[in-house]
């Protein structure tokens, strides 16, 4: 111990021992300009609301999306207006409406299978070995492996809950929420595809991933249910079709 003591005394000054001095006058001259501001009040919301402001900017996005697809549907108009005209405005407008079922944005009808991945009804007070809580709520990876299976089986166009989406969409979950475009949303997830009916659900009865997730239904009662349907509409997709980020992969 006086050997410890030794050496820390005879410790050569560094640059960290001069600035240490520096900080600590800086943060009494913070505390007291935070004292003299708040004048006995709390200058930030202890109970911190995240749920609520969650909502407020998901409604907000909804409000924003429905103008923006009001916006589309005036262009289109005052495109078609201008195009009888204007030989080259008729060219890109017929090649845009060719275009509009690769690209989503336009409405579609056809048959559909219909995915609904729910969490697990109940939790036992005990777990099993080897189990965890988050064992028994969907994750993103539980989504994203039905859409890709739906995609893989020759999908013509997908809605997940509300909203359509395009093989560029992001699916990301935060706890037991999904993210999606904006909007957040609570399980059950509901995804739905147009295309040959039988070719969707042998896709997902290939998938490696949505056999995965299966184990976890028998496992720990996780929800999956798959339903046909005869005909159904999916509205056009409202997001942005311009590719932001990529990465290449080998």
């Amino acid at each position: 111990m006086a050997d410890q003591r030794l050496t820390w005394l005879t410790r050569r000054p560094t640059a960290w021992s001069a600035v240490v001095p520096l900080v600590a006058l800086g943060a009494g001259v913070l505390f007291a300009l935070s004292a003299a501001t708040a004048r006995g009040t709390d200058l930030r919301s202890s109970g911190g609301d995240l749920p609520g402001l969650i909502r407020d900017q998901t409604r907000q996005n909804s409000v924003l999306a429905s103008r923006v697809a009001q916006l589309r549907s005036e262009v289109d108009r005052l495109s078609a207006q201008q195009a009888p005209g204007d030989l080259r405005v008729t060219q890109l407008t017929t090649e845009a409406d060719r275009l509009k079922l690769a690209a989503g944005t336009g409405a579609v009808s056809g048959p559909t299978v219909q995915v609904t991945l729910t969490d697990a009804r109940t939790v036992p007070d005990v777990l099993p070995d080897g189990i965890s809580v988050d064992d028994y709520v969907v994750h993103q990876q539980d989504v994203q492996a039905v859409v890709n299976a739906l995609w893989q089986g020759g999908a013509e166009a997908m809605m997940l809950m509300d909203q359509r989406v395009i093989s560029t969409s992001a699916v990301r979950c935060v706890g037991n929420t999904l993210i999606l475009q904006g909007r957040v949303y609570s399980p059950p997830y509901v995804i739905t595809a147009i295309g040959n009916q039988s070719a969707l659900r042998a896709s997902l009865e290939r998938s490696p991933s949505v056999a995965i997730y299966k184990q976890w239904v028998a496992a720990v009662g996780v929800g999956y249910d798959v339903q046909s349907r005869r005909e159904q509409t999916l509205p056009a997709y409202a997001g942005s079709i311009n590719l932001e980020k990529a990465r290449t992969t080998k």
